[in-house]
């Protein structure tokens, strides 16, 4: 059976069929069970206060209270969020020894407003800097649909969490891919907003130019939701889930460089069947050149904004800490500090320059598509060497990376069949182009979804 969506829960809570504090007892019992994933999907597990904002959430709604549909569900925040009281680790040691956060993140104060229930932070790769989901210190947590691949990265937890049903949704981040390529590979749907409608402060940064802030969860409707959270519209007033666009007529583009290289046969065929799905039901997909990201290797040889804005941020605590860090992550950070002021400078201007020329051909599309991701989850052992580990890395991050620096929005929507491994299947819109990617999306995902 599939898991239950947020509109699900929150009818049940209205009609009286179940209670905050049943739910958020079921998730802790199975972030608790020994034979599952919890203790390596979550780095702190906020178990005496989530019960009492259960207990709450409940009393509330007898009482006439219900702030919106996320009132008394639990969910799961990423360990990189601050949440008043904690220390802040980011899935790393050489935090352990910062003072606690003095307030929660905007973020996680906006999911208490709305009523969620935070179960706990959830593990990720350090710092948020691989698409693998590996982490050497907290453990790995293994894929759902695989307990020997890994759950891809950055927001490993955050996928696991909602897959095993530990969280109806999750808080993810977003630099160059880590909610999309979880969702991806764990068989979830995730969104990518674009960045400046949520914002990142009480947040570790990995680049302040790229990060962005979405949710993993099972539907489209379930991160519309979230989505609205993390960008305050429920403060405005109800949440609005965007209609369902019709699919006749949608005009989707596929780039033929870049994104459709490499791709691993599950992947490939997937997509096949994915966009010949679309095409019965009257959407128009053709392929187009796209050669300017064929420029984007180039254009980030030198480790781009993710290199250059994580040393900045990054290089006291290095020179403190920096035998702590994960052997993997360590060097990567590091490539930041051969980047000049010229080098970043010319990246900006690049990045400008790029945005400009290829939103004036994908501007001509609804959506641009692809797989999330080139290849499915790799196997624990595939990522066991420093060699392994960069391949499959690249390859997990090359699709999503292209939306966050031409700063757009995009979605991951599950393509697979039973019994395949979960594979992606990304709607990228221009920038601001949210609610008309949910409102797509909502059509397209019982379409692709096998």
């Amino acid at each position: 059976m599939a898991n239950p969506t947020i509109l699900q829960l929150a009818a049940d809570l209205a009609a009286g069929r179940t209670t905050s504090r049943k739910l958020t007892e079921e998730a802790l019992a199975r972030v608790e069970d020994p034979k599952g994933e919890g203790s390596r999907a979550f780095i702190k597990v906020y178990k005496q206060q989530v019960l009492a904002a259960a207990d709450a959430s409940d009393a509330l709604r007898k009482a006439g209270v219900v702030p919106g549909p996320l009132a008394g569900l639990p969910v799961s925040i990423k360990n990189l969020c601050d949440v008043a009281g904690e220390t802040t680790l980011s899935g790393s040691r050489a935090l352990d020894d910062a003072p606690p956060a003095k307030a929660d993140a905007p973020v996680v104060a906006r999911l208490r407003a709305a009523g969620a229930v935070i179960v706990g932070s959830t593990n990720m790769s350090e710092f948020a800097f691989s698409g693998v989901g590996f982490n050497p210190h907290y453990g790995t947590p293994g894929n759902p649909a695989d307990r020997k691949r890994v759950p891809g990265g950055s927001s490993s937890g955050a996928a696991v969490s909602v897959a095993d049903r530990m969280a109806v949704a999750a808080l993810g981040t977003d630099t160059g891919g880590s909610v999309r390529i979880p969702a991806a590979v764990c068989g979830l749907t995730g969104f990518k907003p674009t960045a400046r409608r949520v914002p990142i402060d009480g947040v570790v940064p990995l680049s302040t130019s790229l990060d962005s802030i979405g949710p993993l969860a099972n539907s489209v409707e379930c991160c519309a939701i979230v989505d609205a959270v993390f960008a305050g519209e429920f403060l405005a007033g109800p949440i609005a889930i965007p209609d369902a666009a019709p699919l006749m007529g949608l005009r989707f583009g596929i780039p033929r460089q870049f994104v459709m290289d490499e791709l691993d046969p599950t992947v490939a065929a997937a997509f096949d069947r994915a966009c010949k799905a679309l095409s019965a039901k009257g959407v128009k997909i053709e392929s187009f050149d796209l050669p300017q990201l064929l420029e984007l290797p180039a254009i980030n040889a030198k480790g781009g904004f993710a290199a250059s804005e994580a040393y900045a941020w990054h290089q006291k605590l290095i020179a403190r800490r920096g035998k702590d860090y994960d052997q993997i992550i360590y060097p990567r950070i590091l490539r930041g500090k051969e980047m000049t002021a010229a080098d970043y400078i010319d990246l900006l201007a690049a990045r400008a320059d790029l945005q400009k020329r290829v939103s004036a051909i994908t501007r001509n599309y609804d959506a641009v598509i692809m797989p999330t991701c080139a290849i499915v989850a790799p196997t624990l052992d595939e990522v066991s060497t420093p060699e392994g580990f960069t391949k499959k890395n690249l390859l997990l991050l090359r699709n999503t990376t292209v939306g966050n620096f031409l700063d757009r929005c995009g979605i991951s929507l599950p393509c697979h069949q039973a019994g395949e491994l979960p594979v992606g299947f990304m709607l990228m819109g221009e920038a601001m182009a949210d609610k008309r990617v949910l409102a797509m999306a909502r059509s397209v995902a019982p379409v692709v979804g096998g």
